[in-house]
């Protein structure tokens, strides 16, 4: 590991590192949330409201990190979120990622607005997870089941929380688009940053070609950066639970729900036979003021007890992690921060950023008095009883 990466303790860390680097534009459409960030706030203030109360003089030598959700066992109970245009921060940062998660074995979720095509993840990363984007169009829902399939996607992630786009006013005020529609602004922040545009930028052009948004169907999307091409569109708010019926029906493999935040929710998709139910607000990218997950966790294990439920949102320690599972996560994804270790250091950065959470966990495991991931509920309690 070089001495750069080494200096990065924590995982936010790497956030300042990709403040620094990154064009103002391209950080704030990364870290930004919706309007007023509430919800953005919110997802890393539900974590105070819950302290440790830890069991001393327990042996914890045999302790160990491993989790079981859905039938794999992984390394460790997190998992890399989807994010879109990760490229667009870092070369090829989706492979860098893919790559890692299947190191450190842990999962690795494409985002459906990924930079590069899910064939290329995939053979890479067999275990990758696709969260899909659905069209309108019902035969461009067929032609993008097909095409997961053909491809060896297993796990299909179907994303319920964006029937249209938040609205995220830091975007629009740094000319931020989809697509990107060249100006003097934004040619100004890349050649201020010369680091990104010789290393991201250009050389994604040199390498790859212009960018396009290769997943939203069965075929190449829109172009990253055009002066012509219409914006992307994000209506899709004719998706509702007679279509994940159908989507049940289609798909013959593993169907998980994204962006679940009513507890009702999750009884309903349990009895649609849906595989499991992702908490989310979208890392408070799209409603704001809508909750944090950590805060219906057991309410959505008490609707559904039998159906797995992953979540994420303002994840940044081993200890949240902890918290997450506590309350009935059968596994915690985090994302932004591992983008920003792709701007750090590649695939390397995101490996470096996977070890500092696995010590983490094995040294919270440690100190709670517990072995694994299974003893920690009941070493949680409200933070405002465990300080009387």
């Amino acid at each position: 590991m070089s001495s750069r990466l080494s200096r990065h303790l924590c995982l936010q860390d790497f956030e300042a590192t990709a403040r620094r680097r990154l064009p103002r534009a391209v950080f704030d459409y990364i870290r930004g949330g919706a309007e007023e960030g509430a919800s953005l706030k919110a997802n890393r203030r539900q974590f105070d409201a819950w302290g440790f109360r830890p069991a001393a003089l327990v042996d914890t030598h045999g302790r160990h990190t491993c989790n079981q959700v859905l039938g794999d066992t992984w390394s460790l109970p997190l998992g890399i979120a989807p994010m879109g245009a990760c490229g667009l921060a870092s070369f090829r940062a989706d492979l860098a990622m893919a790559a890692a998660a299947a190191k450190a074995n842990i999962p690795y979720v494409l985002s459906g607005a990924s930079l590069l095509p899910l064939e290329r993840i995939l053979a890479i990363n067999p275990d990758t997870w696709f969260q899909a984007y659905l069209p309108p169009e019902p035969e461009a829902v067929s032609a993008l089941l097909r095409r997961a399939e053909v491809a060896g996607c297993r796990t299909l992630v179907i994303t319920a929380d964006v029937p249209v786009l938040g609205y995220r006013e830091a975007d629009i005020r740094n000319g931020f688009a989809s697509p990107l529609r060249p100006s003097w602004r934004l040619a100004w922040d890349g050649l201020s940053h010369p680091a990104w545009l010789l290393g991201t930028f250009l050389r994604t052009l040199w390498r790859e070609g212009m960018p396009h948004f290769e997943n939203f169907g069965g075929g190449r999307g829109a172009p990253l950066l055009s002066r012509h091409a219409p914006p992307r569109r994000h209506q899709r708010d004719r998706l509702d639970w007679e279509g994940v019926a159908r989507l049940r029906d289609a798909w013959p493999h593993r169907l998980i729900l994204k962006g679940l935040l009513d507890p009702e929710d999750g009884r309903r998709a349990a009895g649609q036979g849906i595989d499991a139910a992702w908490i989310s607000n979208h890392g408070g990218r799209q409603l704001d003021g809508a909750v944090a997950p950590l805060t219906v966790l057991r309410e959505f294990a008490a609707a559904a007890p039998a159906l797995p439920l992953l979540c994420d949102g303002g994840v940044r320690r081993g200890t949240d992690i902890l918290k997450a599972m506590g309350l009935g996560a059968g596994q915690v994804f985090i994302g932004r921060p591992f983008l920003y270790a792709a701007v750090a250091g590649g695939e390397a950065g995101v490996l470096h950023a996977i070890e500092l959470l696995r010590v983490e966990l094995d040294r919270g495991l440690a100190l709670l008095g517990c072995r694994h991931v299974g003893e920690v509920a009941a070493r949680l309690v409200p933070e405002d009883l465990g300080t009387r």
